[in-house]
């Protein structure tokens, strides 16, 4: 648990710094990120609309 604890937190400096020192950079990586997530969300509703 220890180490989970520890990565987490390491995780959410590494987001805080970003969002600070390079905020640009920050929104590209969560539009990709977003536009990521919209594309799998699409691809696994066509599949389940395949398979009715």
């Amino acid at each position: 648990m220890q180490v989970k604890k520890v990565l987490a937190y390491t995780g959410a400096g590494f987001v805080a710094f970003l969002l600070i020192d390079r905020p640009g950079e920050a929104a590209t990586a969560l539009k990709a990120t977003m536009n990521t997530v919209y594309n799998a969300a699409d691809s696994l509703a066509r599949f389940v609309a395949h398979l009715s």
